[in-house]
């Protein structure tokens, strides 16, 4: 393979920053202290939770020694860092077990903060690709962000791979050549979302469904995805109301109020990270609990907010995520939570998940082509490319649709249970209710469907 070099990883190089990214510059060097304390003596040391990164980090191989140069962005910063920081861990796991395969690619991976905003993202990843020698661009939490990044890398025929922003509409909408997803999007988790609340309704009888998201990008396409996936199964609703929080949102009591004045049987929602978790906080203050079910199918079922819930759920709660630290019950799962936790002291999110699955992804499409200058040849690799994954049940392999190139998992969705395996959780999920991969594609008709429309 062309420049494969077979020294030692070095898991985390950079210590010349380009720029200060914050007014604390000692706080950037703590953090590479810490990660360079977890790096070539991985194996020896005991795990030591990292400072938080706050910028630009460098993992992998040094240029002249690699095969390709992959280009990350994440929030550092903001309610949504510690996807982030958890992401730069399971790029430092991958790294780690492809250093010890010596026909894997080496990898130079950069890191830095997107501050959630798409048009800084944009800039820096036209930076990465003309001052960084960029191969690949990967990343992104926001699905604005993710979307905007899309563009340009379209524009400038650069392969991104996406490994957490989640609306459906980057790989059928807009989805084209150069783009590949390698975590479930909003289709296959409302697509299994609305099979459940199928089932629910045969048992229960529910008629009365609401919805709350994000106004942007995701929570929009989200709602969208519930209703085509509701439809497609023949599942009969009342709509009795959608409501629009903005991003980051600090206070939803006129939401809760309204929803409490007209509740639904169900309530769906799509907030993540924090904004689900105070949502959640704020309302467990109120009868709303007492008063619907609440399910969220894409990211409530996510560590840090089962962390949140403590031994106390609220009653009714349904959440599935894109990944779970207790499912699939697989020695790869496994084997993939414990040594996160080992790395960095606590338990995965589910963007690590993608994260990890990014890299891999990369080095195996890397190996099938030879060249990762032959964009080409990579882009034939990543079409259809079987990808073995944490997520994976036992039997099943991930690979990527060679149509929509996104990612195809199965989607499990459960109910919060006692459970202190994974502290400082006091509950997981479980109940698990399993919906196959094959089950949740969109179908060739939606596909065509979509793609003959736009917006959202």
């Amino acid at each position: 393979m062309p420049g494969l070099t077979t020294r030692p990883y070095q898991t985390v190089l950079s210590t010349t920053p380009r720029s200060w990214p914050c007014r604390r510059p000692w706080r950037f060097w703590l953090a590479v202290i810490a990660l360079l304390a977890g790096s070539e003596t991985l194996a020896d040391v005991p795990a030591q939770p990292p400072a938080p990164p706050v910028g630009r980090v460098e993992l992998g191989g040094d240029v002249p020694r690699v095969d390709a140069t992959v280009a990350c962005m994440y929030p550092m910063t903001g309610r949504s860092a510690s996807y982030g920081r958890d992401s730069i861990v399971a790029i430092q796991l991958a790294l780690e077990e492809l250093s010890s395969d010596p026909g894997a690619p080496r990898l130079r991976v950069i890191v830095d903060d997107s501050r959630s905003k798409a048009s800084f993202a944009v800039r820096m990843a036209e930076d990465f690709i003309e001052q960084d020698n960029a191969d690949i661009l990967c990343g992104m939490v926001s699905s604005g962000v993710g979307m905007a990044v899309s563009r340009l890398a379209k524009q400038r025929q650069t392969i991104m791979v996406g490994t957490d922003h989640a609306s459906s509409r980057a790989s059928l909408e807009e989805g084209h050549r150069y783009y590949f997803r390698v975590s479930s999007d909003t289709w296959y988790s409302h697509a299994a979302g609305a099979r459940y609340l199928k089932e629910l309704q045969d048992k229960t009888g529910w008629r009365k469904l609401a919805f709350l998201g994000p106004d942007y990008e995701y929570g929009r396409v989200a709602w969208r995805d519930l209703q085509q996936a509701l439809d497609q199964n023949d599942v009969p609703f009342e709509e009795t109301g959608t409501y629009w929080p903005k991003l980051y949102e600090p206070d939803y009591s006129l939401y809760i109020q309204s929803l409490l004045e007209s509740p639904p049987d169900v309530l769906v929602v799509s907030l993540w990270g924090g904004d689900f978790i105070a949502f959640l906080e704020q309302a467990r203050t109120t009868q709303l609990f007492s008063r619907m079910r609440v399910a969220n199918f894409d990211a409530g079922g996510d560590y840090e907010t089962l962390v949140s819930l403590k031994d106390d759920p609220p009653q009714g709660l349904i959440l599935s995520a894109r990944h779970h630290v207790n499912w699939p019950p697989t020695e790869r799962n496994r084997q993939f939570v414990t040594r996160f936790h080992e790395l960095s002291g606590r338990y995965p999110s589910y963007s690590a998940q993608g994260a990890y699955a990014g890299m891999l992804t990369i080095a195996r499409a890397i190996r099938i082509a030879g060249d990762v200058t032959d964009t080409d040849a990579m882009i034939e690799a990543l079409e259809g490319l079987e990808i073995p994954l944490p997520k994976d049940p036992e039997g099943y392999v991930s690979y990527i649709d060679p149509d929509t190139h996104q990612i195809v998992q199965a989607q499990a969705i459960g109910t919060p249970v006692a459970n202190d395996q994974y502290p400082p959780a006091r509950v997981m999920l479980g109940n698990w209710v399993v919906y196959g991969a094959e089950s949740l594609k969109p179908s060739p008709a939606l596909v065509k469907k979509r793609r003959g429309k736009s917006g959202g």
